[in-house]
Protein backbone atom coordinates (compact mmCIF):
# COMPACT_ATOMS: atom_id res chain seq x y z
CA UNK A 1 0.00 0.00 0.00
CA UNK A 2 1.49 3.52 -0.57
CA UNK A 3 0.53 6.43 1.80
CA UNK A 4 1.14 10.09 1.55
CA UNK A 5 1.34 12.05 5.03
CA UNK A 6 1.14 15.90 4.40
CA UNK A 7 1.78 18.09 7.68
CA UNK A 8 1.69 21.31 8.01
CA UNK A 9 4.74 22.89 9.93
CA UNK A 10 5.78 26.61 11.27
CA UNK A 11 7.24 27.52 14.34
CA UNK A 12 8.34 31.94 15.24
CA UNK A 13 9.74 31.82 18.62
CA UNK A 14 8.42 35.50 18.21
CA UNK A 15 5.06 34.73 18.05
CA UNK A 16 2.24 35.58 20.70
CA UNK A 17 2.69 32.18 22.68
CA UNK A 18 -1.25 31.43 21.73
CA UNK A 19 -0.22 28.38 20.11
CA UNK A 20 2.91 26.32 20.37
CA UNK A 21 4.33 26.92 17.29
CA UNK A 22 4.72 30.87 18.50
CA UNK A 23 6.09 30.61 21.88
CA UNK A 24 9.86 31.08 22.17
CA UNK A 25 11.21 27.76 23.41
CA UNK A 26 11.52 25.74 20.55
CA UNK A 27 12.34 22.37 21.96
CA UNK A 28 8.72 21.48 22.88
CA UNK A 29 7.77 21.89 19.53
CA UNK A 30 11.22 19.91 18.27
CA UNK A 31 9.98 17.27 20.08
CA UNK A 32 6.35 17.11 19.35
CA UNK A 33 7.29 17.13 15.16
CA UNK A 34 10.31 14.67 16.08
CA UNK A 35 7.40 12.53 17.75
CA UNK A 36 5.19 13.07 15.15
CA UNK A 37 7.73 11.72 12.00
CA UNK A 38 9.43 9.25 13.36
CA UNK A 39 6.02 7.27 14.45
CA UNK A 40 4.85 7.41 10.35
CA UNK A 41 8.01 5.49 9.03
CA UNK A 42 8.45 3.29 12.37
CA UNK A 43 4.48 2.29 12.03
CA UNK A 44 3.87 2.29 8.19
CA UNK A 45 7.19 1.84 6.19
CA UNK A 46 8.66 -1.22 5.22
CA UNK A 47 11.92 -1.34 7.45
CA UNK A 48 10.98 -3.11 10.38
CA UNK A 49 12.47 -5.65 12.08
CA UNK A 50 13.06 -8.35 15.14
CA UNK A 51 16.43 -9.46 16.37
CA UNK A 52 16.76 -13.07 16.68
CA UNK A 53 18.91 -12.94 19.46
CA UNK A 54 20.46 -16.76 18.80
CA UNK A 55 21.67 -15.36 15.79
CA UNK A 56 22.41 -12.55 16.26
CA UNK A 57 20.43 -11.12 13.04
CA UNK A 58 17.47 -8.54 12.91
CA UNK A 59 15.28 -10.35 10.11
CA UNK A 60 12.18 -8.51 8.67
CA UNK A 61 9.37 -8.34 10.20
CA UNK A 62 5.31 -7.10 9.82
CA UNK A 63 5.51 -7.68 6.20
CA UNK A 64 1.72 -8.16 5.69
CA UNK A 65 1.72 -4.50 6.78
CA UNK A 66 4.85 -3.59 4.09
CA UNK A 67 3.26 0.37 2.93
CA UNK A 68 5.16 2.54 0.89
CA UNK A 69 5.49 5.77 2.68
CA UNK A 70 6.55 9.65 1.35
CA UNK A 71 6.66 12.34 4.15
CA UNK A 72 5.86 16.29 2.84
CA UNK A 73 6.64 18.98 5.36
CA UNK A 74 5.09 22.26 3.95
CA UNK A 75 6.63 25.46 5.91
CA UNK A 76 6.36 28.52 4.79
CA UNK A 77 8.18 31.98 5.15
CA UNK A 78 11.60 29.81 6.53
CA UNK A 79 10.06 29.57 9.74
CA UNK A 80 10.17 26.18 10.93
CA UNK A 81 12.50 23.69 12.74
CA UNK A 82 13.18 20.72 10.10
CA UNK A 83 17.05 21.75 10.33
CA UNK A 84 16.98 21.09 13.79
CA UNK A 85 15.44 17.68 13.64
CA UNK A 86 17.45 14.55 13.66
CA UNK A 87 16.15 12.76 10.78
CA UNK A 88 17.94 11.10 7.92
CA UNK A 89 18.11 13.70 4.59
CA UNK A 90 15.68 11.14 2.69
CA UNK A 91 13.25 10.64 5.71
CA UNK A 92 11.01 13.12 4.48
CA UNK A 93 10.18 16.05 1.39
CA UNK A 94 10.23 19.79 1.90
CA UNK A 95 7.87 21.87 0.58
CA UNK A 96 8.12 25.75 1.03
CA UNK A 97 6.06 28.20 0.59
CA UNK A 98 5.02 32.02 0.94
CA UNK A 99 1.43 31.72 2.32
CA UNK A 100 0.14 33.17 5.92
CA UNK A 101 0.93 30.47 8.57
CA UNK A 102 -3.01 30.00 8.95
CA UNK A 103 -2.92 29.07 5.69
CA UNK A 104 -0.53 26.43 5.24
CA UNK A 105 -3.73 23.60 5.64
CA UNK A 106 -4.59 24.53 2.28
CA UNK A 107 -1.31 24.24 0.96
CA UNK A 108 -1.10 20.62 2.02
CA UNK A 109 -4.69 20.17 0.07
CA UNK A 110 -2.92 21.43 -2.92
CA UNK A 111 -0.27 18.77 -2.36
CA UNK A 112 -2.86 15.76 -1.93
CA UNK A 113 -4.56 16.77 -5.08
CA UNK A 114 -1.13 17.43 -7.07
CA UNK A 115 -0.98 13.54 -6.50
CA UNK A 116 -3.82 11.86 -7.00
CA UNK A 117 -3.23 8.59 -8.70
CA UNK A 118 -0.41 7.67 -6.86
CA UNK A 119 -1.40 6.42 -3.92
CA UNK A 120 -4.07 4.56 -1.77
CA UNK A 121 -4.32 6.82 0.87
CA UNK A 122 -3.84 10.80 1.37
CA UNK A 123 -2.96 12.20 4.79
CA UNK A 124 -2.87 15.57 6.70
CA UNK A 125 -2.36 15.70 10.52
CA UNK A 126 -1.03 18.45 12.74
CA UNK A 127 2.62 18.64 13.47
CA UNK A 128 1.91 17.58 17.31
CA UNK A 129 -0.18 14.99 16.60
CA UNK A 130 1.17 11.32 16.87
CA UNK A 131 0.20 7.66 15.69
CA UNK A 132 0.84 4.64 17.85
CA UNK A 133 -1.62 1.94 15.95
CA UNK A 134 -0.07 0.19 13.22
CA UNK A 135 -3.47 -1.23 12.60
CA UNK A 136 -4.66 2.02 11.93
CA UNK A 137 -5.40 2.21 8.13
CA UNK A 138 -6.53 -1.96 8.56
CA UNK A 139 -9.34 -0.73 11.03
CA UNK A 140 -10.16 2.33 8.09
CA UNK A 141 -9.95 0.27 5.02
CA UNK A 142 -12.23 -2.55 7.30
CA UNK A 143 -14.59 0.37 7.92
CA UNK A 144 -15.23 1.60 4.31
CA UNK A 145 -15.39 -1.70 3.22
CA UNK A 146 -18.68 -2.15 4.67
CA UNK A 147 -20.06 0.95 4.83
CA UNK A 148 -18.69 2.48 1.61
CA UNK A 149 -16.60 5.81 0.93
CA UNK A 150 -19.28 8.54 1.47
CA UNK A 151 -18.51 8.06 5.41
CA UNK A 152 -15.60 8.53 6.73
CA UNK A 153 -14.05 7.49 9.95
CA UNK A 154 -11.97 10.31 11.94
CA UNK A 155 -9.73 9.32 14.65
CA UNK A 156 -10.80 10.77 18.73
CA UNK A 157 -7.59 13.27 19.56
CA UNK A 158 -6.40 12.51 23.32
CA UNK A 159 -3.84 14.03 25.62
CA UNK A 160 -2.04 11.97 28.35
CA UNK A 161 -0.12 12.87 31.90
CA UNK A 162 1.25 11.34 34.73
CA UNK A 163 0.03 14.35 36.49
CA UNK A 164 -3.29 15.86 36.81
CA UNK A 165 -6.58 14.67 37.89
CA UNK A 166 -6.84 12.20 34.85
CA UNK A 167 -4.17 10.33 32.70
CA UNK A 168 -6.02 10.54 30.15
CA UNK A 169 -8.55 12.60 28.46
CA UNK A 170 -9.59 13.19 25.21
CA UNK A 171 -10.25 16.30 23.38
CA UNK A 172 -13.20 17.05 20.98
CA UNK A 173 -15.94 16.56 22.69
CA UNK A 174 -19.50 17.83 21.24
CA UNK A 175 -19.56 21.59 20.21
CA UNK A 176 -22.98 23.45 19.88
CA UNK A 177 -25.25 21.55 17.75
CA UNK A 178 -25.33 25.35 15.41
CA UNK A 179 -21.74 25.28 15.17
CA UNK A 180 -21.90 22.53 12.59
CA UNK A 181 -25.59 22.84 11.26
CA UNK A 182 -24.87 24.58 8.46
CA UNK A 183 -22.50 21.93 7.04
CA UNK A 184 -23.83 18.45 7.88
CA UNK A 185 -27.41 16.40 8.69
CA UNK A 186 -26.03 14.69 11.72
CA UNK A 187 -29.89 13.03 11.71
CA UNK A 188 -28.94 11.29 8.87
CA UNK A 189 -27.42 7.78 9.48
CA UNK A 190 -26.69 8.75 13.45
CA UNK A 191 -25.17 5.68 14.29
CA UNK A 192 -22.96 2.91 12.80
CA UNK A 193 -22.19 -0.57 14.39
CA UNK A 194 -19.91 -3.03 13.76
CA UNK A 195 -18.25 -6.26 15.22
CA UNK A 196 -14.79 -6.90 15.22
CA UNK A 197 -12.72 -9.76 17.10
CA UNK A 198 -16.00 -10.38 19.00
CA UNK A 199 -16.39 -7.01 20.52
CA UNK A 200 -19.37 -4.56 19.16
CA UNK A 201 -17.87 -1.62 18.17
CA UNK A 202 -20.40 1.68 17.63
CA UNK A 203 -19.58 4.89 15.42
CA UNK A 204 -21.40 8.06 15.67
CA UNK A 205 -21.80 11.16 13.55
CA UNK A 206 -20.20 13.68 15.52
CA UNK A 207 -21.15 17.39 16.86
CA UNK A 208 -17.46 18.11 16.45
CA UNK A 209 -15.85 16.28 13.08
CA UNK A 210 -12.50 18.51 13.80
CA UNK A 211 -9.78 15.78 14.73
CA UNK A 212 -6.53 17.89 13.51
CA UNK A 213 -6.19 15.26 10.86
CA UNK A 214 -8.16 13.04 7.85
CA UNK A 215 -7.19 10.25 6.42
CA UNK A 216 -8.69 9.44 2.70
CA UNK A 217 -8.53 6.52 0.52
CA UNK A 218 -8.19 7.19 -3.38
CA UNK A 219 -11.68 7.26 -3.78
CA UNK A 220 -12.18 9.63 -1.22
CA UNK A 221 -9.42 11.98 -1.72
CA UNK A 222 -10.76 11.55 -5.70
CA UNK A 223 -14.28 12.63 -4.76
CA UNK A 224 -13.17 15.43 -2.67
CA UNK A 225 -10.70 16.76 -5.21
CA UNK A 226 -13.90 16.64 -7.52
CA UNK A 227 -15.93 19.08 -5.59
CA UNK A 228 -16.07 23.36 -6.82
CA UNK A 229 -15.78 23.96 -2.91
CA UNK A 230 -11.98 22.01 -3.01
CA UNK A 231 -9.21 24.43 -2.28
CA UNK A 232 -11.66 27.43 -2.27
CA UNK A 233 -9.76 28.17 1.19
CA UNK A 234 -13.04 28.94 3.02
CA UNK A 235 -12.56 29.58 6.54
CA UNK A 236 -15.69 30.18 8.44
CA UNK A 237 -15.37 26.63 10.41
CA UNK A 238 -14.03 28.14 13.91
CA UNK A 239 -10.66 29.66 12.51
CA UNK A 240 -8.73 28.84 9.21
CA UNK A 241 -6.83 25.93 11.48
CA UNK A 242 -9.81 23.75 12.08
CA UNK A 243 -11.27 24.57 8.56
CA UNK A 244 -8.21 23.65 6.82
CA UNK A 245 -8.49 20.21 9.14
CA UNK A 246 -12.06 19.78 8.78
CA UNK A 247 -14.06 21.85 6.76
CA UNK A 248 -13.99 20.43 3.47
CA UNK A 249 -14.56 16.62 4.56
CA UNK A 250 -17.30 16.96 6.68
CA UNK A 251 -18.88 19.40 3.19
CA UNK A 252 -18.10 15.83 1.62
CA UNK A 253 -18.49 13.05 3.45
CA UNK A 254 -20.56 12.03 6.62
CA UNK A 255 -18.20 11.77 9.31
CA UNK A 256 -18.28 8.85 12.31
CA UNK A 257 -16.17 9.13 15.26
CA UNK A 258 -15.82 5.90 17.68
CA UNK A 259 -18.88 6.29 20.11
CA UNK A 260 -17.28 7.16 23.37
CA UNK A 261 -18.22 3.92 25.15
CA UNK A 262 -15.25 2.50 22.54
CA UNK A 263 -13.41 5.97 22.05
CA UNK A 264 -9.84 3.95 21.97
CA UNK A 265 -11.20 2.10 18.65
CA UNK A 266 -9.03 4.74 16.39
CA UNK A 267 -7.59 7.36 18.07
CA UNK A 268 -4.53 9.47 17.70
CA UNK A 269 -2.57 11.55 20.41
CA UNK A 270 -2.23 15.10 20.80
CA UNK A 271 1.24 16.02 21.89
CA UNK A 272 1.31 17.90 25.50
CA UNK A 273 -1.53 18.65 27.76
CA UNK A 274 -3.13 21.89 27.01
CA UNK A 275 -6.58 20.46 27.39
CA UNK A 276 -5.93 17.57 29.72
CA UNK A 277 -4.46 20.26 32.75
CA UNK A 278 -8.40 22.53 32.05
CA UNK A 279 -10.12 19.28 33.96
CA UNK A 280 -10.58 19.77 37.93
CA UNK A 281 -9.94 23.87 37.06
CA UNK A 282 -12.21 24.91 33.97
CA UNK A 283 -13.67 21.93 33.27
CA UNK A 284 -15.44 20.01 36.21
CA UNK A 285 -14.73 15.79 36.70
CA UNK A 286 -18.15 13.67 37.23
CA UNK A 287 -17.43 10.27 38.60
CA UNK A 288 -17.51 7.60 36.06
CA UNK A 289 -20.57 5.96 37.47
CA UNK A 290 -22.52 8.80 36.11
CA UNK A 291 -20.81 9.46 32.46
CA UNK A 292 -22.02 7.35 29.60
CA UNK A 293 -24.21 8.09 26.56
CA UNK A 294 -26.39 10.51 28.31
CA UNK A 295 -29.50 8.86 26.64
CA UNK A 296 -32.96 7.68 28.79
CA UNK A 297 -34.11 4.26 27.71
CA UNK A 298 -36.61 5.42 25.69
CA UNK A 299 -34.02 7.75 23.35
CA UNK A 300 -31.90 4.62 22.98
CA UNK A 301 -34.44 2.65 21.90
CA UNK A 302 -35.71 5.11 19.39
CA UNK A 303 -32.31 5.70 18.01
CA UNK A 304 -31.59 2.09 17.84
CA UNK A 305 -34.78 1.87 15.50
CA UNK A 306 -32.29 4.02 13.05
CA UNK A 307 -29.01 2.23 13.55
CA UNK A 308 -27.53 1.54 10.42
CA UNK A 309 -25.57 -2.62 10.97
CA UNK A 310 -21.97 -2.88 9.22
CA UNK A 311 -21.92 -6.49 7.97
CA UNK A 312 -19.14 -8.18 8.83
CA UNK A 313 -17.94 -11.52 8.63
CA UNK A 314 -14.83 -13.97 10.62
CA UNK A 315 -12.62 -15.52 8.20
Amino acid sequence: MRILFTIPHFFNPEGSGQHGSLRKDPQTRRIAITTCLTALKGLYGKSQYIIDISKYQAVPANQSHENDVDIIVCTTQGFHLLSQIPLGSDFLMHHKTNVEPMLLGFECQAVLKSCLGKYDYYCYLEDDLILHDPWFFVKLKWFNHYVGNNNLLQPNRYEVSPLGAVPKAYIDGNLKPETTAKFQNIREEPQLKGKIMGKVIAFHRTLNPHSGCYFLNAEQMAEWASKSYFLDRDTSFISPLESASTLGIMRTFRVYKPAATNASFLEIQHFGTTFLSLIGNHISLLERQVQGEGKTQTEAKNQGKEEVKIETQTN
